[in-house]
């Protein structure tokens, strides 16, 4: 009685650790690809984290906090998180619909009477949500993107409601708009009886023991925030860009955090996590209610949060453009994985880095369950041609090319021959398919080069090292004999 009750639970440890120790893999491995990148792209900072079923996998930050002190990037440091805010402030909408105080069909001027007499009014809180409102972007003078001026307060966004509110009809497109969420931020206050907040801080930040993350700048916490930059400008340089408050526009923009707490509460947005909303709420907020056609590119959008498909699955999530922040968080919600990545430079590669990460731990977790590791380092080896990163994903050894945007899709595995030597897999390709791998080890066994497509690369320090000297062609040449 006793065997046959815990044989279930017997035959998922082996399971629940293959798939520990294949996100474990994937994490290690993108750690070395961020910094990778982050180099080769001379990006200030990159601060990242990677959880799985709501625990840290990955705590990573790489490089300055700010160019101006030199001050070195930690996990701790604050980033805006810009449109990140939508999907705090759909939460907000979606726990008040839960507890009855209000609906989603609710009309906009039934909470911001100010509208009553707009060609706004009928937007529902739905549409609003959805970007199916036909609500203007930022308004026409958004400057204040750039510093042009103060971004708006409460009388300044009904005035542009009231102006220049409707670009398009409901539902005739999907059109993204700040203004619209800004409208969100004022129901959630009025169906409250608190501001936005004190609300999002007792109802989402306090429930997830969020205490890094908020849903405006925090003027008091200033030295604890990473520094904005922008693009590198001709001089090849960047300047710092300060901090300021969105007002208003906070419930669209405003909210701060750090890349471990974001995949906290994005965690959160599982089925069978009911500590922010119901499970129905949360269905209704990952349902594709709106399909985005830009150039033949189809993208989804739900309530409140980015839709994307990768490798067949779905991800949910959202990005972040702040002046001198671009940050990007995914959560995988039936796999129990989320990423952030988080940059403080206005050019930051974060949407190119959380969603390769995603496709790195799909790799690992596909060979959860394989048991052919090939006896090679986990080592970056270089020649004349590029960089090739070896790396042990799951159960399986595969060679990735760093300098990609995606190393998962052109991943190469290496596989084990019965008689145990290695070789590039067996498949179509215009590369070396299915030659040799060879690898030549110094006297303590320690790795001094492999052959890759039938040219050696070397470990990438002696690589970089050879091609530093006077004449590095003869140097590679010796090094080869």
């Amino acid at each position: 009685m006793t065997a046959t009750a815990s044989a279930p639970e017997d035959a998922a440890a082996p399971r629940a650790s293959a798939r520990r120790r294949a996100v474990e893999d994937a994490a290690r491995y993108a750690a070395r690809w961020f910094a990778f990148a982050g180099a080769q792209r001379q990006v200030p900072g990159i601060q990242a984290a990677i959880r799985l079923d709501g625990e840290l996998v990955l705590d990573f930050a790489w490089g300055v906090a700010d160019t101006a002190t030199g001050a070195a990037l930690t996990g701790e440091h604050l980033f805006r998180i810009a449109s990140h805010s939508k999907t705090f402030t759909a939460t907000a909408v979606l726990q008040l619909a839960d507890r009855g105080d209000l609906r989603l069909d609710d009309t906009i001027a039934g909470w911001v009477p100010e509208l009553v007499d707009t060609e706004l009014a009928s937007v529902t809180l739905r549409e609003l949500l959805a970007h199916q409102g036909g609500v203007v972007r930022d308004g026409r003078d958004a400057d204040y993107w750039q510093r042009g001026g103060p971004f708006p307060d409460r009388a300044r966004l009904v005035e542009i409601c009231r102006a220049e509110g409707r670009v398009f009809a409901r539902n005739e497109f999907f059109k993204y708009s700040n203004i619209a969420y800004g409208l969100l931020g004022l129901v959630v206050e009025a169906a409250s009886g608190v501001d936005y907040d004190q609300f999002t801080r007792a109802h989402i930040c306090t429930p997830l023991g969020l205490e890094r993350s908020g849903s405006e700048w925090q003027a008091a916490r200033e030295a604890e925030y990473a520094a904005g930059h922008t693009a590198r400008l001709a001089d090849g340089e960047r300047r710092v860009i300060g901090h300021v408050d969105t007002r208003a526009l906070a419930a669209a923009t405003g909210w701060f955090s750090t890349a471990a707490e974001t995949t906290a509460y994005l965690s959160a947005h599982r089925l069978g996590d009911e500590r922010l909303v119901s499970d129905d709420a949360k269905r209704q907020a990952q349902h594709p209610h709106s399909r985005i056609d830009i150039g033949g590119a189809l993208r989804d959008y739900g309530l409140g949060f980015e839709l994307h498909t990768l490798g067949g699955r779905r991800l949910v999530g959202h990005s972040g453009g702040y002046p001198g922040h671009i940050t990007r968080t995914w959560l995988d919600p039936d796999e129990g994985v989320s990423v952030s990545v988080f940059t403080n430079a206005i050019d930051g590669p974060a949407d190119v880095l959380a969603t390769g990460a995603m496709a790195l731990i799909r790799l690992a977790l596909s060979h959860a369950d394989d048991e052919e590791r090939a006896d090679l380092p986990e080592e970056r080896f270089a020649s004349l041609w590029g960089v090739l990163d070896i790396a042990h994903l799951g159960g399986a050894t595969f060679a990735l090319h760093p300098v990609a945007d995606d190393p998962a899709r052109g991943a190469e595995r290496v596989e084990i021959a019965a008689d145990g030597t290695l070789h590039q897999s067996r498949r179509d390709g215009f590369g070396a398919t299915g030659e040799p791998v060879e690898v030549a080890r110094a006297a303590d066994g320690a790795v001094e080069s492999i052959s890759w497509s039938g040219m050696t690369m070397w470990p990438h320090a002696v690589f970089t090292e050879a091609m530093a000297l006077p004449d590095p062609g003869a140097v590679l040449e010796r090094m080869s004999l």
